[in-house]
């Protein structure tokens, strides 16, 4: 059996949490196919760059594969991704930093809101409410699907149904955003809810 590892986001993690991806284990190392990118941790979701580490038969594979089915990423991305890997990685923490106090500050909202709950993820930039006692209130809402799109329209404001991760019940904020954006829309989620009630 081979595995498949996504360590896309390996440094961006918080309360002494430490990063490890499975390719660590020497048993597991020569099946093993790690997969990141400069897409989370440095910014760079534009950029269209990600990589590959694994067994050389498995990279020789993918490489005969992606030659005759697309193209390579630009020059300028291939390059402004060197520079992002080798350059300095102090902004790294920072941006870490700065991600955990809105995660804070997000959990902590939501969990003040009748009806939805939310646990303190220790990584990423996401957080996952669980709003299944909201769900079968008024307005028809029988799935998280239901909760997102009238959430949506009454709202404005834009998140994703769990059930879209395998979390039926459940939706997705990123909080990849400013504090501003995220008191709006968490005050609106907050005035949503209510008038389940």
């Amino acid at each position: 059996m081979f595995i498949l590892s996504d360590d896309i986001y390996e440094h961006i993690t918080y309360d002494n949490f430490e990063f490890f991806t499975i390719a660590q284990i020497k048993e597991l190392k020569d099946r093993t196919l790690t997969m990141n990118g400069v897409s989370k941790s440095y910014a760079m979701t534009g950029w269209r760059i990600g990589y590959g580490a694994g067994p050389k038969d498995i990279i020789k594979a993918m490489a005969k594969l992606q030659s005759q089915s697309t193209t390579n990423p630009s020059s300028i991305s291939q390059a402004a991704a060197v520079e992002a890997l080798n350059g300095t990685q102090n902004f790294i923490k920072t941006r870490a930093e700065a991600f955990k106090e809105r995660r804070d500050f997000v959990v902590k909202y939501l969990n003040n809101i009748k009806g939805l709950s939310c646990v303190n993820p220790n990584g990423a930039f996401y957080v996952f409410p669980n709003c299944q006692k909201l769900l079968g209130k008024k307005k028809k809402l029988k799935t998280d699907k239901d909760f997102v799109e009238k959430l949506l329209e009454e709202a404005l404001v834009a998140v994703v149904q769990g059930s879209a991760f395998g979390l039926d019940g459940y939706f997705r904020i990123s909080y990849a955003t400013s504090m501003d954006n995220l008191k709006k829309a968490l005050e609106r989620i907050k005035s949503f809810c209510e008038g389940l009630s």
